[in-house]
Protein backbone atom coordinates (compact mmCIF):
# COMPACT_ATOMS: atom_id res chain seq x y z
CA UNK A 1 0.00 0.00 0.00
CA UNK A 2 1.37 3.41 -1.14
CA UNK A 3 2.36 5.88 2.25
CA UNK A 4 0.21 8.85 -0.28
CA UNK A 5 -3.39 8.86 1.16
CA UNK A 6 -4.09 12.12 -0.88
CA UNK A 7 -6.16 12.50 -4.22
CA UNK A 8 -2.85 14.76 -6.17
CA UNK A 9 -3.68 17.47 -8.67
CA UNK A 10 -1.57 15.34 -10.77
CA UNK A 11 -0.58 11.99 -10.82
CA UNK A 12 1.82 12.07 -12.95
CA UNK A 13 3.88 14.61 -10.99
CA UNK A 14 6.27 14.45 -7.74
CA UNK A 15 5.60 17.28 -5.26
CA UNK A 16 8.31 18.55 -2.57
CA UNK A 17 6.60 17.95 0.92
CA UNK A 18 5.95 21.43 2.56
CA UNK A 19 6.41 21.62 6.71
CA UNK A 20 6.50 25.23 7.05
CA UNK A 21 6.26 28.75 5.47
CA UNK A 22 7.43 32.11 6.84
CA UNK A 23 7.33 35.53 5.05
CA UNK A 24 8.03 35.08 1.59
CA UNK A 25 9.89 31.53 1.77
CA UNK A 26 8.28 27.64 1.64
CA UNK A 27 10.41 25.15 3.27
CA UNK A 28 10.34 21.17 2.54
CA UNK A 29 10.79 17.88 4.46
CA UNK A 30 14.00 17.69 2.20
CA UNK A 31 15.54 21.20 3.74
CA UNK A 32 14.78 22.91 0.85
CA UNK A 33 13.73 26.93 1.01
CA UNK A 34 11.84 28.39 -2.08
CA UNK A 35 10.89 31.96 -2.34
CA UNK A 36 7.28 32.05 -3.06
CA UNK A 37 7.23 34.14 -6.25
CA UNK A 38 3.76 33.24 -7.35
CA UNK A 39 1.97 33.70 -3.91
CA UNK A 40 0.73 30.00 -4.30
CA UNK A 41 -1.93 30.60 -7.06
CA UNK A 42 -1.51 34.62 -6.12
CA UNK A 43 -3.66 34.23 -2.90
CA UNK A 44 -0.64 35.10 0.19
CA UNK A 45 -0.28 38.96 0.27
CA UNK A 46 0.83 39.24 3.59
CA UNK A 47 3.41 36.55 3.87
CA UNK A 48 3.38 33.03 4.95
CA UNK A 49 3.47 32.76 9.03
CA UNK A 50 2.30 35.88 10.45
CA UNK A 51 1.95 34.75 14.03
CA UNK A 52 -0.85 36.87 14.86
CA UNK A 53 -2.82 35.55 12.41
CA UNK A 54 -2.81 32.36 13.67
CA UNK A 55 -3.57 33.67 17.19
CA UNK A 56 -6.52 35.32 16.22
CA UNK A 57 -7.99 31.85 14.55
CA UNK A 58 -6.63 30.14 17.33
CA UNK A 59 -8.43 32.06 19.62
CA UNK A 60 -11.40 31.91 17.39
CA UNK A 61 -11.48 28.51 17.42
CA UNK A 62 -11.40 28.16 21.43
CA UNK A 63 -14.43 30.88 21.76
CA UNK A 64 -16.32 29.75 18.59
CA UNK A 65 -15.43 27.40 15.83
CA UNK A 66 -18.97 26.80 13.87
CA UNK A 67 -22.09 28.02 13.84
CA UNK A 68 -24.45 27.61 11.03
CA UNK A 69 -25.68 30.94 9.10
CA UNK A 70 -29.17 29.64 8.86
CA UNK A 71 -29.07 30.29 13.16
CA UNK A 72 -27.14 32.52 13.98
CA UNK A 73 -24.98 35.96 12.79
CA UNK A 74 -21.16 36.30 14.34
CA UNK A 75 -19.60 39.59 15.02
CA UNK A 76 -16.73 38.49 13.10
CA UNK A 77 -18.31 37.97 10.15
CA UNK A 78 -19.97 41.67 10.56
CA UNK A 79 -17.11 43.27 11.00
CA UNK A 80 -15.39 41.92 7.79
CA UNK A 81 -18.15 42.77 5.64
CA UNK A 82 -17.93 46.26 7.19
CA UNK A 83 -14.37 46.15 6.16
CA UNK A 84 -14.89 45.07 2.62
CA UNK A 85 -17.79 47.70 1.83
CA UNK A 86 -15.36 50.52 3.00
CA UNK A 87 -12.39 49.11 0.57
CA UNK A 88 -15.09 48.50 -2.43
CA UNK A 89 -15.97 51.78 -4.94
CA UNK A 90 -17.63 54.18 -2.94
CA UNK A 91 -21.44 54.31 -5.03
CA UNK A 92 -20.99 50.96 -4.48
CA UNK A 93 -21.43 50.56 -0.95
CA UNK A 94 -24.69 52.24 -0.22
CA UNK A 95 -26.82 49.28 1.47
CA UNK A 96 -24.81 46.87 -0.07
CA UNK A 97 -23.98 43.64 1.86
CA UNK A 98 -21.45 40.89 1.70
CA UNK A 99 -22.11 37.09 1.51
CA UNK A 100 -19.33 35.49 2.74
CA UNK A 101 -18.28 31.94 0.95
CA UNK A 102 -15.28 29.47 1.53
CA UNK A 103 -13.45 30.24 -1.63
CA UNK A 104 -13.32 32.43 -5.21
CA UNK A 105 -15.36 29.39 -6.89
CA UNK A 106 -18.48 29.66 -4.63
CA UNK A 107 -18.27 33.12 -5.16
CA UNK A 108 -19.18 32.74 -8.45
CA UNK A 109 -21.82 30.15 -8.06
CA UNK A 110 -23.38 32.53 -5.52
CA UNK A 111 -23.05 35.67 -8.11
CA UNK A 112 -24.64 33.50 -10.30
CA UNK A 113 -27.67 32.52 -8.35
CA UNK A 114 -27.79 36.36 -7.13
CA UNK A 115 -28.30 37.61 -10.60
CA UNK A 116 -30.82 35.16 -11.65
CA UNK A 117 -32.81 35.43 -7.71
CA UNK A 118 -32.41 39.15 -8.71
CA UNK A 119 -34.15 39.27 -11.72
CA UNK A 120 -37.28 36.81 -10.65
CA UNK A 121 -37.59 38.88 -7.63
CA UNK A 122 -38.57 41.68 -10.20
CA UNK A 123 -41.09 39.41 -11.92
CA UNK A 124 -38.18 38.90 -14.87
CA UNK A 125 -38.66 35.30 -15.88
CA UNK A 126 -36.71 35.32 -18.90
CA UNK A 127 -33.39 36.32 -17.31
CA UNK A 128 -31.30 33.51 -16.99
CA UNK A 129 -28.00 33.94 -19.28
CA UNK A 130 -24.57 34.90 -17.98
CA UNK A 131 -21.94 36.25 -20.56
CA UNK A 132 -18.62 35.86 -20.32
CA UNK A 133 -15.48 36.22 -22.28
CA UNK A 134 -13.41 33.64 -24.24
CA UNK A 135 -10.33 33.02 -22.45
CA UNK A 136 -11.96 33.84 -18.85
CA UNK A 137 -11.66 31.64 -15.71
CA UNK A 138 -13.92 31.94 -13.14
CA UNK A 139 -13.60 28.82 -11.19
CA UNK A 140 -13.80 25.06 -10.91
CA UNK A 141 -17.47 24.12 -9.82
CA UNK A 142 -19.87 23.52 -12.65
CA UNK A 143 -21.56 27.04 -12.78
CA UNK A 144 -18.38 29.13 -12.92
CA UNK A 145 -16.90 26.79 -15.43
CA UNK A 146 -20.38 27.37 -17.29
CA UNK A 147 -19.07 31.04 -17.62
CA UNK A 148 -15.61 30.59 -17.85
CA UNK A 149 -14.22 30.74 -21.43
CA UNK A 150 -11.28 28.49 -21.08
CA UNK A 151 -10.97 25.72 -23.94
CA UNK A 152 -8.94 23.46 -22.34
CA UNK A 153 -10.57 23.36 -18.25
CA UNK A 154 -13.74 23.48 -20.10
CA UNK A 155 -13.51 20.58 -22.58
CA UNK A 156 -13.74 17.51 -20.85
CA UNK A 157 -17.55 19.03 -18.97
CA UNK A 158 -18.70 20.33 -22.04
CA UNK A 159 -21.62 17.99 -22.08
CA UNK A 160 -22.77 19.32 -18.35
CA UNK A 161 -22.38 22.95 -19.08
CA UNK A 162 -25.02 25.56 -20.98
CA UNK A 163 -23.36 27.84 -23.26
CA UNK A 164 -24.50 30.88 -22.62
CA UNK A 165 -22.46 33.22 -24.77
CA UNK A 166 -18.94 34.65 -24.99
CA UNK A 167 -17.26 37.38 -26.39
CA UNK A 168 -13.25 38.23 -27.45
CA UNK A 169 -11.32 38.63 -24.78
CA UNK A 170 -9.26 42.37 -24.09
CA UNK A 171 -5.56 41.05 -25.24
CA UNK A 172 -3.80 44.03 -27.08
CA UNK A 173 -0.53 41.78 -27.37
CA UNK A 174 -2.36 39.31 -29.36
CA UNK A 175 -5.93 41.10 -30.57
CA UNK A 176 -8.42 38.75 -31.88
CA UNK A 177 -9.85 41.40 -34.27
CA UNK A 178 -6.02 41.97 -35.46
CA UNK A 179 -6.37 45.90 -34.50
CA UNK A 180 -4.28 48.34 -32.56
CA UNK A 181 -4.59 50.70 -29.64
CA UNK A 182 -5.83 53.30 -29.51
CA UNK A 183 -6.82 52.91 -32.98
CA UNK A 184 -9.55 50.01 -32.45
CA UNK A 185 -11.28 52.51 -30.40
CA UNK A 186 -11.80 49.57 -28.02
CA UNK A 187 -13.36 47.20 -30.28
CA UNK A 188 -13.08 44.10 -28.41
CA UNK A 189 -15.42 45.60 -25.66
CA UNK A 190 -17.81 46.45 -28.45
CA UNK A 191 -17.94 42.89 -28.74
CA UNK A 192 -20.76 42.67 -25.98
CA UNK A 193 -22.88 45.10 -27.73
CA UNK A 194 -22.38 43.08 -31.12
CA UNK A 195 -23.45 40.29 -29.50
CA UNK A 196 -26.57 41.50 -27.52
CA UNK A 197 -27.73 43.25 -30.55
CA UNK A 198 -27.63 39.81 -32.72
CA UNK A 199 -28.76 37.21 -29.98
CA UNK A 200 -31.40 39.69 -27.86
CA UNK A 201 -30.35 40.74 -24.51
CA UNK A 202 -34.29 40.03 -23.37
CA UNK A 203 -32.62 36.51 -21.40
CA UNK A 204 -29.44 37.84 -20.26
CA UNK A 205 -29.43 38.45 -16.65
CA UNK A 206 -25.47 39.61 -16.50
CA UNK A 207 -21.67 40.09 -18.12
CA UNK A 208 -19.17 38.60 -15.63
CA UNK A 209 -15.30 39.35 -16.60
CA UNK A 210 -11.99 39.99 -14.92
CA UNK A 211 -10.96 43.20 -14.91
CA UNK A 212 -7.39 42.19 -15.47
CA UNK A 213 -7.21 38.71 -17.10
CA UNK A 214 -5.51 35.99 -14.13
CA UNK A 215 -4.28 32.88 -14.91
CA UNK A 216 -5.90 32.29 -17.89
CA UNK A 217 -3.95 34.90 -20.11
CA UNK A 218 -1.56 36.03 -17.75
CA UNK A 219 -1.89 39.39 -15.93
CA UNK A 220 -3.53 41.09 -19.26
CA UNK A 221 -4.82 44.76 -18.35
CA UNK A 222 -7.31 46.43 -20.56
CA UNK A 223 -6.57 49.77 -21.85
CA UNK A 224 -8.02 52.71 -21.09
CA UNK A 225 -11.62 53.26 -22.35
CA UNK A 226 -12.58 49.15 -22.40
CA UNK A 227 -14.35 48.62 -19.05
CA UNK A 228 -15.64 52.01 -19.01
CA UNK A 229 -17.30 51.12 -22.38
CA UNK A 230 -18.03 47.64 -20.93
CA UNK A 231 -19.96 49.39 -18.38
CA UNK A 232 -21.66 51.75 -20.52
CA UNK A 233 -23.15 48.48 -22.61
CA UNK A 234 -24.37 46.31 -19.71
CA UNK A 235 -26.29 49.68 -18.34
CA UNK A 236 -27.64 50.51 -21.64
CA UNK A 237 -28.94 46.59 -22.54
CA UNK A 238 -29.96 46.70 -18.37
CA UNK A 239 -28.14 43.92 -17.23
CA UNK A 240 -25.76 43.57 -14.24
CA UNK A 241 -22.31 43.65 -14.30
CA UNK A 242 -20.05 41.32 -11.95
CA UNK A 243 -16.42 42.20 -11.61
CA UNK A 244 -14.53 38.67 -10.83
CA UNK A 245 -11.40 40.60 -8.63
CA UNK A 246 -11.32 36.65 -7.23
CA UNK A 247 -7.35 37.29 -7.91
CA UNK A 248 -7.03 40.78 -8.84
CA UNK A 249 -8.72 42.37 -5.59
CA UNK A 250 -7.49 42.80 -1.51
CA UNK A 251 -4.79 45.09 -3.37
CA UNK A 252 -2.78 42.80 -5.75
CA UNK A 253 -3.24 45.54 -8.58
CA UNK A 254 -2.37 48.24 -6.43
CA UNK A 255 -5.73 49.46 -5.27
CA UNK A 256 -8.47 47.48 -3.02
CA UNK A 257 -10.26 46.41 -6.51
CA UNK A 258 -8.79 46.62 -10.03
CA UNK A 259 -11.66 48.51 -11.44
CA UNK A 260 -10.80 51.24 -9.07
CA UNK A 261 -7.90 51.86 -11.24
CA UNK A 262 -10.81 53.22 -14.09
CA UNK A 263 -13.62 54.49 -12.00
CA UNK A 264 -15.84 51.15 -12.40
CA UNK A 265 -19.02 50.70 -10.34
CA UNK A 266 -20.10 47.03 -10.77
CA UNK A 267 -23.13 45.58 -9.73
CA UNK A 268 -21.39 42.36 -7.78
CA UNK A 269 -17.66 41.98 -7.18
CA UNK A 270 -16.38 38.98 -5.98
CA UNK A 271 -13.42 38.07 -3.73
CA UNK A 272 -11.17 35.57 -2.40
CA UNK A 273 -7.63 34.23 -2.86
CA UNK A 274 -5.75 37.16 -0.87
CA UNK A 275 -8.97 38.28 1.32
CA UNK A 276 -7.65 36.09 3.88
CA UNK A 277 -4.19 35.71 2.17
CA UNK A 278 -3.98 31.59 2.50
CA UNK A 279 -4.71 31.70 6.22
CA UNK A 280 -8.12 29.89 5.36
CA UNK A 281 -10.19 28.99 3.15
CA UNK A 282 -12.50 32.58 2.29
CA UNK A 283 -14.36 34.09 -0.51
CA UNK A 284 -17.48 36.39 -1.23
CA UNK A 285 -19.54 38.39 -3.28
CA UNK A 286 -20.35 42.53 -2.07
CA UNK A 287 -23.35 43.16 -3.64
CA UNK A 288 -24.52 46.19 -4.25
CA UNK A 289 -27.72 48.02 -2.81
CA UNK A 290 -30.05 47.80 -5.82
CA UNK A 291 -29.19 43.53 -5.76
CA UNK A 292 -29.59 43.42 -1.89
CA UNK A 293 -33.04 45.26 -2.40
CA UNK A 294 -34.49 43.72 -4.93
CA UNK A 295 -34.26 40.50 -2.96
CA UNK A 296 -34.90 42.09 0.93
CA UNK A 297 -37.77 43.59 -0.38
CA UNK A 298 -39.19 41.29 -2.54
CA UNK A 299 -39.12 37.12 -1.38
CA UNK A 300 -36.63 38.40 1.73
CA UNK A 301 -34.78 35.40 1.26
CA UNK A 302 -32.34 33.87 -0.99
CA UNK A 303 -32.58 30.07 -2.24
CA UNK A 304 -28.84 29.60 -1.45
CA UNK A 305 -26.04 28.53 1.04
CA UNK A 306 -23.27 26.90 2.17
CA UNK A 307 -22.31 24.91 5.45
CA UNK A 308 -19.31 27.18 6.14
CA UNK A 309 -20.06 30.54 5.08
CA UNK A 310 -19.75 33.56 7.23
CA UNK A 311 -17.44 30.50 8.78
CA UNK A 312 -16.26 32.14 12.34
CA UNK A 313 -12.17 31.45 11.97
CA UNK A 314 -12.01 32.42 8.52
CA UNK A 315 -13.68 35.53 9.04
CA UNK A 316 -11.62 35.81 12.08
CA UNK A 317 -8.67 34.97 9.70
CA UNK A 318 -9.94 38.12 7.04
CA UNK A 319 -10.01 40.67 9.83
CA UNK A 320 -6.53 39.67 11.17
CA UNK A 321 -5.05 40.02 7.85
CA UNK A 322 -6.73 43.15 7.25
CA UNK A 323 -5.33 44.51 10.36
CA UNK A 324 -1.80 43.09 9.74
CA UNK A 325 -2.12 45.17 6.07
CA UNK A 326 -3.70 48.53 7.45
CA UNK A 327 -0.58 48.09 10.25
CA UNK A 328 2.17 47.39 7.94
CA UNK A 329 0.54 49.66 5.12
CA UNK A 330 0.58 46.82 2.78
CA UNK A 331 -1.51 48.20 -0.29
CA UNK A 332 0.76 51.13 -0.06
CA UNK A 333 3.83 48.92 -0.88
CA UNK A 334 2.12 46.93 -3.99
CA UNK A 335 2.82 49.65 -6.80
CA UNK A 336 6.28 50.68 -6.11
CA UNK A 337 7.05 47.33 -5.36
CA UNK A 338 5.46 46.14 -8.66
CA UNK A 339 6.80 48.63 -10.74
CA UNK A 340 10.43 47.55 -9.66
CA UNK A 341 9.69 43.85 -10.33
CA UNK A 342 8.41 44.99 -14.03
CA UNK A 343 11.71 46.95 -14.63
CA UNK A 344 13.86 44.02 -13.10
CA UNK A 345 12.00 41.37 -15.67
CA UNK A 346 12.68 43.84 -18.67
CA UNK A 347 15.30 42.24 -19.35
CA UNK A 348 14.20 38.98 -19.79
CA UNK A 349 13.05 40.36 -23.59
CA UNK A 350 16.78 40.06 -24.55
CA UNK A 351 15.81 35.95 -24.61
CA UNK A 352 14.27 35.11 -28.47
CA UNK A 353 11.62 32.77 -26.23
CA UNK A 354 10.20 35.74 -24.47
CA UNK A 355 7.54 36.97 -26.30
CA UNK A 356 5.68 39.73 -24.16
CA UNK A 357 6.14 40.80 -20.12
CA UNK A 358 3.03 42.38 -18.85
CA UNK A 359 1.31 43.03 -15.73
CA UNK A 360 0.10 45.58 -13.08
CA UNK A 361 0.64 45.94 -9.73
CA UNK A 362 1.86 42.75 -8.21
CA UNK A 363 0.07 40.56 -10.83
CA UNK A 364 3.03 40.03 -13.84
CA UNK A 365 3.27 37.54 -16.45
CA UNK A 366 6.16 36.30 -18.91
CA UNK A 367 4.74 34.63 -22.42
CA UNK A 368 7.09 32.70 -24.20
CA UNK A 369 7.09 31.87 -27.89
CA UNK A 370 8.98 29.75 -30.61
CA UNK A 371 10.00 33.80 -32.78
CA UNK A 372 9.64 36.82 -30.69
CA UNK A 373 8.77 38.50 -33.83
CA UNK A 374 6.05 36.24 -35.21
CA UNK A 375 4.84 35.73 -31.67
CA UNK A 376 4.16 32.19 -33.15
CA UNK A 377 3.34 29.97 -29.56
CA UNK A 378 5.22 26.65 -28.39
CA UNK A 379 2.83 23.53 -30.01
CA UNK A 380 1.15 22.35 -26.29
CA UNK A 381 2.88 19.01 -26.20
CA UNK A 382 6.36 20.61 -25.77
CA UNK A 383 4.96 22.04 -21.85
CA UNK A 384 7.19 24.80 -22.31
CA UNK A 385 6.09 27.08 -19.46
CA UNK A 386 5.98 24.12 -16.70
CA UNK A 387 9.40 22.92 -18.24
CA UNK A 388 10.47 26.33 -17.28
CA UNK A 389 8.78 26.65 -13.91
CA UNK A 390 10.53 23.02 -12.93
CA UNK A 391 13.95 24.88 -13.60
CA UNK A 392 13.32 28.12 -11.65
CA UNK A 393 12.31 25.49 -8.86
CA UNK A 394 15.49 24.09 -9.20
CA UNK A 395 17.13 27.77 -8.29
CA UNK A 396 14.98 28.01 -5.42
CA UNK A 397 11.96 30.08 -7.18
CA UNK A 398 8.30 29.16 -7.30
CA UNK A 399 6.57 30.61 -10.29
CA UNK A 400 2.68 30.03 -11.47
CA UNK A 401 3.09 27.84 -14.85
CA UNK A 402 -0.18 28.30 -17.71
CA UNK A 403 -0.69 27.08 -21.02
CA UNK A 404 -3.40 28.67 -23.05
CA UNK A 405 -2.96 32.13 -23.11
CA UNK A 406 -3.29 31.91 -27.34
CA UNK A 407 -6.04 29.66 -28.32
CA UNK A 408 -7.21 28.60 -24.99
CA UNK A 409 -4.81 25.25 -25.73
CA UNK A 410 -1.60 26.94 -27.47
CA UNK A 411 0.59 29.90 -25.46
CA UNK A 412 2.57 29.33 -22.26
CA UNK A 413 3.34 32.28 -19.54
CA UNK A 414 4.56 32.40 -16.22
CA UNK A 415 2.75 34.03 -13.43
CA UNK A 416 4.10 36.03 -10.99
CA UNK A 417 2.21 37.24 -7.51
CA UNK A 418 4.84 37.22 -4.39
CA UNK A 419 3.25 38.47 -1.30
CA UNK A 420 3.08 42.30 -0.39
CA UNK A 421 6.02 42.22 2.06
CA UNK A 422 8.53 40.66 -1.11
CA UNK A 423 11.84 43.13 -0.84
CA UNK A 424 14.31 44.29 -3.43
CA UNK A 425 16.86 41.42 -2.12
CA UNK A 426 13.90 39.04 -3.08
CA UNK A 427 13.19 40.44 -6.46
CA UNK A 428 16.91 39.89 -7.47
CA UNK A 429 16.41 36.80 -6.51
CA UNK A 430 13.59 35.85 -8.76
CA UNK A 431 15.25 37.27 -12.05
CA UNK A 432 18.39 35.22 -11.93
CA UNK A 433 16.71 32.08 -11.72
CA UNK A 434 14.45 32.97 -13.98
CA UNK A 435 17.34 34.00 -16.27
CA UNK A 436 18.98 31.01 -15.76
CA UNK A 437 16.13 28.86 -16.75
CA UNK A 438 15.21 30.77 -19.76
CA UNK A 439 18.53 30.65 -21.03
CA UNK A 440 18.95 26.93 -20.65
CA UNK A 441 15.66 26.67 -22.81
CA UNK A 442 16.76 29.18 -25.60
CA UNK A 443 19.97 27.38 -25.53
CA UNK A 444 18.12 23.85 -26.29
CA UNK A 445 15.46 25.06 -28.77
CA UNK A 446 17.55 27.10 -30.82
CA UNK A 447 19.95 24.18 -31.22
CA UNK A 448 16.69 22.19 -32.19
CA UNK A 449 15.18 24.78 -34.59
CA UNK A 450 17.17 23.90 -37.61
CA UNK A 451 16.41 19.94 -37.69
CA UNK A 452 13.88 17.57 -35.69
CA UNK A 453 12.99 18.14 -32.36
CA UNK A 454 10.68 18.76 -29.88
CA UNK A 455 9.62 21.59 -29.91
CA UNK A 456 9.14 21.70 -34.11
Amino acid sequence: MSDEAVFPRNFLKSYPKATRAEGCFVYTSEGRRYLDASGGAAVVTIGHGVAEVARAMGDQAARLAYVHSSQFRTAMAENLGQRLLALAPEPMRRDARVYFTSGGSEATETAIKLARQYWLERGNQKRTRVIARRQSYHGATLGALAVSGNVRRREPFVPLLPEWGHIAPCFCYRCPFGLQYPECNVDCADDLGRLLARDGSDDVAAFILEPISGATLGAVAPPHGYLERIAEICHKYGILLIADEIMTGMGRTGKPFAVQHWGVVPDMILVGKGVASGYAPLGGVIVAGQVVEAISGGSGAFLHGFTYQAHPVATAAGNAVLDYIERENLFARVEPAGKELGAALEPLKQFSVVGDIRGMGLLWAIEFVRDAKTREPFPVDARIAPRIAEDALESGVLTYPMQGCVDGERGDHLLLAPPFTITTAMIQTIVPALEHAIGDFEKTHLAGAGGSSALA
